[in-house]
This record gives C-alpha cells, structure tokens and sequence, in this order.
C-alpha cells in the first residue's frame, strides 16, 4: 500500500521536514505521489514538502482526498470535503495500481478519480479523549452526533433524543445516498453498479456493535436502495483513539471504471490483492452478504406431546391457574434484585432468564388457557419447552433438566395419588428429579447455587409430606446463601465478600424461592 506514513502529533499534521524526511527515505525513479486527506495544515504541510521535493529534482504530486457529504456543497464550497476513512480505500487501489507499474501521474489521475465516486459520513455518541486533556467535549446522553470528524470536530447535527440503531443508519444511508439533496448527491448511482462498502471503527466500539451496524447497512442497502455491494471492509480503518463511533462510506466502483481506462475486474483485483500490512487483519472483507433468514437455523416445530389421562395429575384449574401466576408475577417482579445480584457475582443474566420465563409462562396462560384443563403434566410440558427454546445460561439448563425429570417422575408415580393423596406424589417426584439433576452437575447444599433451595425443598416435602414447611425449608435455604462462599460457577472466581459476614443472596437460589413462594401464595 504506502511506501511511508508520517505522523504528526495527535491530531495535529506532521511538519515539513519529518514530510521531507519520509520522501527521502523511499526514493524511487518514478517519484512520489502524496496522499493525504483534506484538512488544512496537511494540505500545507505536504504541499510545500511537494514543492522542496521538486526543487530537488524529484517528481512529485500531491493527491488531496475529501468524501464527507456533511458538510454540504454550499457550505464547503471553498475548502472541499473533509477526509474520512475512505481514503484507505483511495491508498488500496492506489497501492495495488503502483504495484502494476502504472506512472505518477496515471496514479493521480485514478486516485483523483476514485476519490470522486466516494461519499462518507461519520456519526458519534461521544468525543474521544485525548490523553493528558481533562475536557473533551462530551456529549449529553441520548445525544448522537452526526458529520463529525476524526479529530474531535463538531458535527453537522445532533439528534435527540437518540434514534434506534435502524433509525440511525437510514439517516446516514439518505445523506449519502440521496442524489436528489442538492447539498450531498455527490455520487450518482445507477441500477446494477457495483459499489463497495467501508465502515471504520472510530476506536471505541465493541466488534459486536460494529458487526450488527454491518448487517443493519447493507440489510437498508439492499431493502431500500437496491445496493448490493460486492466488497465489504469494515474495522478500525482510520481511527479517533477511543471515540465510540464510526464512518459509513460507500464507492462505486462502475463510475470509476467508466471514467478511467481500468474495468469493474481489474480494479475489484487491485482491491482484493493481497498486502503485507495491517489491512489484512483489520479490514474483514466479503464478497456477498447471506441474507438474514439464511444467517440463522431455526428450530424444527416439535409435536405437542399428548397427554395420557392415567398419567396425569389433576388439580383444580382455578387454583392451579392462581398458582402459575403467583409464580411468574413473583419472577417477575423479582428481577431487578436478581439481575442486581447476579452483576455482583456472576454474569448479571440470572434475572432477565427467569423473567423471560416468567412471562412466556403467562403468555401461555393467557393465550393458551394452560390451566384450563387443570392438567399438571401439560404445565410440566410448557416448562419444558419454555426452559428449551426461551432460557439459555446455567440456569436454563439446570432448569431444563429438572422438568424434563420431574414430569417423567410424575407420570411414573401417579399411582400415589390414589393411594397417599398428590402430596406423596410431588415429595417422590422431586427427589427423583433432583437425583438425576445430580447425574449433571455436582451442586449440593452449601454451594451457593439453586440447590441451596431446591434440595432442601425437596428433602422437606420428602420428609413431612407438607408443602408449607417445604416452601419454609426453601426460604431458609435461599437465606443461607448470603453466607455462603461460592464453591461452584462464575461466582467462585469473584473476591466480593472476602472478609465480610454477609453477601448478595444466590440469585438462582433466591429466584427459585420466589417462584415456590410464589406458588404457595395462590392457597
């Protein structure tokens, strides 16, 4: 790509003489082509490096890339557009070309021309900060600013409060692409023109943000301007140290083609060769985007399973719809404690799963009429398949195992009904599912996880036959785990509490206690 790169101080342009410096430094007989974009002391800076360059014999041109469309045609009329991360698309094609063996002034030509055909935008929630500055221009909350520079530059304008992520790209998408907006429509575009599409990284969004922007932009591309790029490259390609921001930019490559004597092919071959620099890492390329349905592997549509009467145990419906919403409310209402808790100790998901249960429970109550038949093994089923499609983590697992065993536990015993009344019925199907439960993990009381309320619980309800002192044995339990340090999952790696006498309560043993109660709450 570069022969050299020079760099001033932060955010500030190079001098002359390191400019100077670096020209020397790789000398060729061709001469030397400067790339830079356009900001002013650049401009100078490397123009009066051009010109002593010249004097001393050398050839030498100087290529001055703009492609931000915020700024607008009126309003930058004398200065031009400023320079964004497109530029390095510029220096790509530029770098392959030279390799070629094109001329300096072949090299200006296409760079000039492939600086035309771009437009870029950049949008941002913050300013960087730049290290050893306490001020760095903070934006309010729910603010987004849109055009602004890699240097701290204020924006072209703010939008507040903040659009949704969808809401912001088809902002950006119409100011770049917009031909009828006599300040932007830079770039015209035809049906079937082959584009590229860039996105830089200001330095301060996570690889998870980027990769959904990414899929949010050429998702309204296709949708909404029948763009479909056939390159993509996006990173940290130009950054702003830490600014959690980014640059859209778009070039199309057939307007080039037709305005230079290279095809379509030849300069998608000068973009795809290959280099020995940090492009090669940092620019994740693709030929084609897969659409979203193809992205994703749904899951079968499984069969209800049916019901067999002499297995099931029957509850009265009223009580036993009473009691599946007194157990989802409680979850419900519980998470901000959970998902409290669970930041302190693990991994701060704990509460929304349980919540996310909670309400496909009710979902199923309300739309469904779960409880109508007062079927305790259809509700058994809906768990399950809840815990399987809707819970994810530890939790969901542990979960999933223990209703899975619990309804076969049920089925295999119901004959206690008859014989010791439904109370017998639950003490042994408990304990049967938490023996299997134990197949899979090696959790016990004083673990501080969800089989601090569960075993007891179940050891209760084994014992005295008596719901009530099985919810009072799993509050209890629930309670000893503000005592207790972790000796099982994410927690075991936290010091939090280390020398105090009293933690957070687990929140799976905590969120389970809830729902017991919650269960109870409906006698």
């Amino acid at each position: 790509m570069l022969a050299a790169s020079v760099g001033g101080d932060v955010f500030a342009s190079p001098r002359t003489k390191q400019i100077v410096a670096a020209i020397e430094a790789v000398p060729s007989s061709k001469g030397t082509l400067l790339v830079i974009t356009n900001y002013t002391g650049d401009c100078l800076h490397f123009g009066l490096a051009a010109e002593k360059s010249k004097a001393n014999g050398n050839p030498c041109r100087m290529l001055i890339c703009g492609d931000d469309v915020s700024i607008g045609k009126k309003s930058g009329s004398l200065v031009g557009r400023r320079g964004l991360a497109a530029q390095i698309g510029v220096l790509k094609i530029l770098g392959a070309a030279a390799a070629q063996g094109l001329s300096l002034d072949q090299l200006y030509d296409l760079g000039t021309a492939v600086n035309a055909q771009i437009v870029s935008i950049a949008a941002t929630l913050d300013h960087c900060h730049v290290p050893g500055r306490t001020e760095h221009g903070a934006l309010d909350e729910n603010v987004i600013e849109i055009g602004t520079g890699p240097h701290n530059e204020p924006g072209y304008k703010k939008l507040s409060p903040a659009p949704s992520a969808a809401g912001l790209v088809k902002t950006i998408l119409k100011y770049l692409l917009d031909e009828t907006d006599p300040a932007r429509g830079y770039v015209k575009f035809h049906p079937g023109d082959e584009t590229v599409l860039l996105i830089s990284n200001f330095g301060g969004m996570s690889n998870l943000e980027l990769g959904g922007l990414v899929d949010e932009v050429l998702q309204q591309l296709l949708d909404d301007w029948k763009i479909q790029p056939v390159r993509v490259y996006s990173g940290c390609l130009e950054t702003s140290l830490n600014a959690p921001a980014f640059s859209v930019s778009v070039i199309n490559i057939s307007n080039i083609a037709a305005n230079t004597p290279f095809s379509v092919q030849q300069l998608k071959q000068f973009l795809d060769l290959k280099t020995d620099t940090a492009w090669e890492a940092v620019a994740g390329s693709q030929a084609r985007r897969r659409p979203r349905a193809a992205q994703l592997v749904q899951s079968p549509v499984g069969q209800r399973r049916v019901v067999a009467d002499a297995k099931d145990l029957k509850v009265n419906p009223v009580l036993l719809e009473k009691m599946l919403r007194g157990a989802a409310q409680a979850l419900i209402a519980a998470e901000p404690n959970l998902t409290k808790w669970d930041t302190i100790m693990g991994d701060g998901d704990c509460g929304l799963t349980l919540e996310t249960g909670a309400k496909a429970l009710l979902e199923a109550v309300d739309k469904r009429r779960l409880a109508a038949k007062g079927s305790v093994i259809e509700v058994l089923n809906e768990l399950e398949d809840i815990v399987e499609s809707k819970m994810g983590g530890t939790l969901g697992g542990i979960l999933g195992i223990f209703f899975v065993s619990l309804r076969t536990a049920v089925e295999e015993n119901i004959a206690l009904s008859v014989t010791q009344g439904p109370v017998a019925v639950w003490s042994t199907a408990l304990s049967i599912a938490l023996h299997h439960l134990g197949q899979y993990t090696p959790a016990k009381v004083g673990d501080r996880t969800v089989m601090d309320t569960l075993i007891p619980f179940a050891d209760a309800m084994k014992n005295t036959k008596s719901f009530e002192k099985g919810v009072a044995a799993a509050v209890q339990g629930a309670e000893n785990t503000k005592k207790l340090k972790a000796r099982l999952g994410r927690a075991t790696y936290v010091g939090v509490g280390e020398g105090t006498k009293e933690l957070p309560p687990d929140p799976g043993a905590w969120g389970a206690m809830v729902a017991i109660k919650g269960l109870h709450s409906a006698l």
